[in-house]
């Protein structure tokens, strides 16, 4: 049986490219967000696709089985369920569009694949309970995961929570549990390995990105500092760039070493007795010597494994950048979870 794909959630298309990358037979054959700017992208990348600007909770079984659709691709919001978002699960209003589709998930017997995206954390709201129960009202069978493209040696952490459900029961592997590492790959292509695989040309790379002076003077300290051959990175949240601790790391171009001198001479001279106005300038120039930069928009697109072809139209702002990609999803890890979900 060939997927016949609604993408729910759709966002910038991140589990549009996952099912390409996965090359299983079928097709996208419409997308719903009711994020403009996003669906601007979408439609930018995929002018084949049907993407439709609304709310999902504006759709009814009617209008699902009219779709012809056998398969569900959805990554519903995540802030009910973030400290950041104050964790107000199903009290959020932005849990209502996951609630409404539980409540038509029991009447969709037309449905045979559901694959859905969320935060770690989800897995302990009532939203999971209730989503868990009308897939149990459904007829569906599910697994669960919390999965971080680390562990298909891309250089990223992001944790996330996975449910992939169908009507056949016979998966490989066993339920009742959450899975923390995928329990088959299938023989995968080369993925990228250090931060040196996914960096632009210098060239490429304007001042607009270097962090500047104020915020290397107050928070170099707490800053997630990388280098070409680090193997990992932070989560990129969609406040990247925005505020520095905790949303995602910044790049160093200096050799390891030379980084950690420059880090030795700081801790030196806060001990040093000289003049405040002469340490001020000394520690100016050693924090721009570092060179610290933000990761590229293109970067963190490579990251999260979109394709070279996928871009933005020009009027988005490196600021909407951002916040589209780290609202998304990453493309290998979710191509992975397709394959399982559906072989």
């Amino acid at each position: 049986m060939d997927l016949q794909i609604l993408e729910l959630f759709s966002g910038i298309g991140g589990m549009h490219y996952a099912f390409k990358e996965s090359q299983i037979p079928g097709q996208i054959l419409a997308a719903m967000d009711i994020n403009t700017i996003a669906n601007e992208v979408y439609i930018y990348n995929n002018r084949q696709t049907n993407v439709l600007n609304n709310n999902v909770q504006k759709l009814d079984v009617k209008i699902l089985k009219k779709l012809q659709i056998n398969c569900i691709l959805m990554s519903p919001p995540c802030q009910p369920h973030t400290r950041l978002g104050h964790r107000k699960d199903i009290e959020d209003n932005r849990s209502h569009g996951l609630m409404h589709i539980c409540s038509l998930l029991p009447e969709c017997k037309f449905v045979h694949y559901i694959l859905m995206e969320n935060v770690k954390g989800f897995e302990e709201s009532l939203a999971h309970s209730m989503y868990i129960e009308a897939l149990k009202k459904g007829g569906f069978y599910y697994r669960e995961f919390i999965l971080s493209p680390t562990q298909l040696n891309i250089p990223n952490t992001r944790y996330r929570y996975y449910c992939m459900a169908r009507r056949d029961k016979n998966f490989s592997f066993q339920g009742e549990r959450i899975w923390y590492s995928f329990p088959i790959i299938k023989e995968q292509k080369k993925c990228i390995n250090t931060i040196m695989d996914i960096l632009e040309s210098n060239d490429l790379v304007c001042r607009d990105f270097l962090v500047d002076e104020k915020t290397l003077d107050r928070r170099v300290l707490v800053m997630d500092i990388v280098t070409f051959n680090s193997i990992n990175t932070m989560c990129f949240t969609k406040a990247y760039t925005h505020y520095i601790e905790g949303t995602g790391s910044v790049f160093c171009p200096l050799k390891p070493e030379a980084m950690h001198q420059i880090f030795e001479k700081l801790a030196y001279l806060d001990k040093d007795n000289s003049s405040k106005e002469n340490k001020l300038v000394q520690r100016r120039e050693l924090l721009q010597s570092l060179r610290l930069r933000y990761f590229t928009p293109r970067e963190v697109a490579r990251l999260m494994c979109f394709p070279e072809t996928f871009d933005f139209p020009l009027k988005i702002s490196n600021r909407q950048k951002y916040r589209l990609l780290g609202n998304s999803v990453n493309v290998k890890l979710v191509s992975e979870l397709i394959k399982l979900l559906y072989l």
